[in-house]
């Protein structure tokens, strides 16, 4: 499924469906395309050379609020193929509280499970459905019993009606059972057609344990890679309770139960395994956090660079043990990101600088890509706002020139306080429909409402002029 998606995700494609979302840094886009491509492409290529081809790792750097993580996001939506994204902050050295880096992997694989045992459960959806309606329909109408012993023959008295006589058992068990099936078919044809959902019905399912552990320390379970639920599991039988819901309710409940069963677990697990080792990718944001400064430095800077000493044995390739198995990450693709305001490229250890060959810098967004930004991808922030009133009612309007003057207030905020590039449109915007927000719907009527630039500057002048603009520090 991942590969046919793949196939037909050309680079041109990728840039297409990023283009849609993602205002400008079409270098970033097109770096990301081909590394992306690129996994697909190693694919196909022989055996013997294919364990040579290592993916090329990328750092985009630029300031925050110009589309770095909007990337990842949407690079997951399209490539189809595990991928997780972590934030290197949250990373330790070994020894430290917080989590061990191998957990990234252990993540990794735990989406990548999930996501294959829901394409087997889609596979076997239809049959499941039919399991959990013949359990439904053998609660409503309890099959026949056949008896286990065979009906006593009884000898037949001479005389010209002694044979109908010794088959009437026989004809009387036949027909029950034949009025039985008769029945279930008509009552299994309304439940296909969903006449009996209200019903409430009571039957049996699964009760998980309740299995509680606090572990204290640095270090977690996951990052053990031991799954304590399924050891707890195996000791604990399963019980099943009663419950009682509709028949509707009942019917979703027992199609996840049968299709657990028809599942191959072991089969999912290593078919997740070989994806996250051949076309898994991590994205590991705020990767300059745990760059040193240029100077050698005390204290924190002790903990950064061993959590990049930590980062690098898993980028360059080495084994890691998850509670599915041993996980591979020679052939991983890592996509690192940072604003690199304090630090540079350069202070992360050369070592690691190596892994990450293609670098590619994100610009700060002008008035014009403001502009853009707030018209033109599908989920755009004046297209949300648009949508949220309409529910009460209102149509909010947004003009040519209110547009613009939004744009050229939020690059005046940026180029004079700190630069958090789009992720000021939402507080301006905030700031600027904050009475209509409110008002509505008890002030204001069903009625248009319109956006234009001289109403923007009566809300959002005096605040610029003043420099004021606390309000707008995320």
């Amino acid at each position: 499924m991942a590969d046919s998606i793949m196939k037909e995700l050309t680079p041109t494609k990728i840039v297409a469906e990023l283009d849609k979302y993602i205002i400008g840094q079409t270098e970033a886009k097109r770096a990301v395309a081909i590394a992306l491509r690129n996994r697909w492409r190693r694919q196909q290529v022989e055996d013997y050379l294919r364990e040579e081809i290592l993916p090329n790792n990328i750092i985009l750097i630029g300031p925050t609020g110009v589309g770095k993580t909007e990337i990842s996001r949407r690079l997951a939506k399209l490539s189809g193929a595990p991928f997780i994204k972590v934030e290197a902050s949250k990373f330790t050295e070994v020894g430290y509280v917080g989590r061990d880096v191998e957990s990234m992997i252990r993540d990794l694989t735990d989406f990548a499970v999930n996501m294959v045992k829901a394409e087997k459960t889609k596979e076997v959806q239809q049959k499941a459905q039919d399991l959990a309606d013949e359990r439904i329909l053998d609660i409503l109408i309890p099959p026949i019993r056949k008896p286990q012993t065979p009906i006593r023959q009884i000898q037949p008295q001479p005389g010209p009606g002694a044979n109908a006589g010794f088959q009437q058992p026989q004809d009387a068990a036949a027909s029950e059972e034949f009025q039985n099936q008769k029945t279930r078919e008509w009552m299994k044809h309304k439940l296909k057609n969903g006449e009996m959902d209200e019903k409430i019905i009571e039957f049996d399912s699964h009760a998980q344990p309740a299995v509680g552990m606090q572990v204290f320390g640095p270090m977690g379970l996951d990052d053990m890679g031991i799954n304590i639920q399924e050891i707890m599991g195996n000791l604990i039988p399963k019980k099943r309770k009663k419950r009682k819901s509709t028949i509707a309710e009942a019917r979703i409940i027992m199609a996840q139960e049968e299709a657990q069963k028809l599942i191959d677990m072991d089969a999912v697990q290593r078919e997740a395994i070989k994806r996250v080792e051949n076309s898994g990718i991590v994205f590991i944001d705020e990767i300059d956090k745990v760059a040193g400064s240029s100077g050698k430095g005390q204290g924190p800077d002790v903990s950064r660079e061993g959590v990049q000493r930590d980062l690098l044995p898993i980028v360059e390739g080495t084994n890691v043990n998850t509670k599915y198995g041993i996980v591979k990450t020679d052939h991983i693709l890592f996509i690192a990101s940072g604003a690199f305001h304090v630090s540079k490229p350069s202070d992360l250890i050369p070592e690691l600088q190596g892994r990450f060959p293609i670098r590619v810098e994100l610009k700060s967004l002008t008035e014009k890509d403001f502009v853009q930004i707030l018209t033109t991808p599908q989920n755009a922030l004046l297209k949300q706002y648009s949508a949220l009133l309409e529910t009460e009612g209102v149509k909010l309007k947004f003009k040519k020139d209110g547009i613009r003057e939004i744009a050229k207030i939020a690059t005046e905020v940026n180029d004079a306080v700190e630069n958090i590039g789009a992720r000021r449109l939402h507080t301006i915007l905030t700031t600027l429909l904050d009475e209509i927000l409110f008002d509505v719907p008890d002030k204001i009527p069903t009625e248009k409402v319109e956006i234009s630039s001289a109403f923007v500057k009566e809300k959002l002048d005096a605040i610029v002029k003043d420099r004021d603009l606390s309000k707008f520090i995320l």
